[in-house]
């Protein structure tokens, strides 16, 4: 079969549109190029933590030992800033490269034939109106900004005196607390808010092409009649869990550090990310549930019926003796067509309805969970430790 070659699907990318790409298209800061993501990541840096710093050391509060949290220990901040924001943006080419890969196994592997290519072209380009769109990132914007103006500062921690006050024992927010509230901390929330909109460009990508005439074929091995690529744009997005696993985490650090809690009173919110970041990156791939069960359901009637058929004919030549008399069973076609009709229809049963596998999930809870070992490691008990560890050995 001959490849599918389109210049449209070669242009496809999720993240290389919007006014803020423009923007930084304009300032030559947009690009996949290595360096010009790294400057990027810098100057995330440089907006939203080093002010922090320095205001911070200006006031006395970046490591005043009578303030329950000053500002170099606080880990929540510091993680957020210094870890997820750098990469949030890092993140960006190389998922954008998985998706652009993705959209052109569609043709690569001829699921969309040249019959309905242009269909499939119409879907890109509505994909690209939609990323390109003005008012989605204005909301987003105004969803960024909007609690700044009605929160005096968006505090990590309540119930301790820290640096986001000045002095202390101070109401009054500091210099560092505001700049906190009203540029970092939006930063952070839009960069956040800018990866579900692309999800959600993503998920509207596959719903749209699940509805073309796609040529799936319910025994391919991947169990997924050939979609099963798709659970690796998924496993993509396990930067993007790390780095928001960083941040739970290191809230939980805080609180266990200058709260008193205890780390059996935070697995709420520690286990309860894991579940809700993989049940948010599998919920894209539901669009072609639809499309999978109802390919699943025709083949199991199909080729249930061909092999009732062929058993049938199984039956009568071999049991019942009703073939050409002499003839022997050994390296005959028939039981092997028997065998191969059986493998298919096994392989149709086990077919899932979600193109998911077990290494794409496998890598997501890794993904989850790796931001909090330090912090199960940091509340348990040495000896506690000692013994996991030794019964783990014995």
């Amino acid at each position: 079969m001959k490849e599918i070659k389109s210049s449209v699907a070669e242009g496809f990318s999720i993240t290389r549109g919007g006014p803020l790409h423009w923007l930084l298209l304009r300032l030559g800061h947009a690009g996949d190029e290595r360096q010009r993501v790294v400057r990027r990541a810098l100057a995330a840096v440089l907006i939203t933590w080093l002010p922090l710093l320095v205001l911070s050391l200006v006031q006395g509060e970046a490591y005043d030992p009578h303030i329950k949290i000053p500002f170099l220990r606080d880990l929540a901040v510091n993680v957020r800033f210094l870890i997820a924001v750098p990469i949030l943006i890092l993140a960006e080419s190389g998922i954008d490269k998985r998706w652009h890969t993705l959209a052109l196994e569609f043709l690569r592997s001829g699921l969309v034939t040249a019959k309905e290519l242009p269909s499939f072209e119409v879907v890109i380009e509505k994909t690209a109106r939609l990323r390109d769109r003005v008012l989605p990132e204005v909301l987003l914007m105004v969803a960024a900004v909007l609690p700044a103006i009605f929160l005096r500062t968006e505090l990590l921690m309540s119930g301790v005196s820290n640096w986001h006050t000045a002095g202390v024992g101070s109401g009054e927010v500091s210099s560092a607390g505001w700049w906190f509230n009203l540029v970092s901390t939006p930063v952070f929330r839009l960069l956040c808010f800018r990866w579900l909109w692309r999800l959600f460009l993503w998920t509207s990508f596959l719903r749209r092409v699940s509805r073309l005439n796609l040529y799936l074929v319910a025994t391919h091995t991947d169990r997924a009649a050939g979609l099963g690529f798709l659970s690796e744009g998924q496993k993509a997005f396990s930067p993007i869990v790390f780095a928001m696993g960083a941040v739970i985490a290191a809230q939980v650090a805080n609180t266990i550090a200058y709260q008193g809690a205890t780390l059996s009173s935070q697995k709420v919110p520690m286990i309860g990310y894991a579940v809700i970041a993989i049940l948010a990156l599998v919920a894209p791939l539901l669009v072609v549930a639809p499309v999978l069960l109802k390919i699943k359901r025709k083949a199991l009637r199909e080729y249930g019926a061909l092999v009732t058929i062929h058993d049938q004919l199984f039956d009568q030549k071999w049991i019942q003796k009703k073939g050409p008399p002499g003839e022997v069973i050994l390296g005959n076609p028939d039981a092997s067509s028997l065998c191969d009709l059986g493998n298919s229809f096994a392989v149709i049963r086990e077919m899932g309805i979600v193109p998911i596998d077990k290494p794409t999930l496998i890598t997501l809870a890794l993904a989850a969970a790796l931001p909090m070992v330090p912090v199960v490691l940091y509340a348990t008990p040495a000896d506690e430790l000692i013994r996991a560890v030794l019964k783990m050995l014995g």
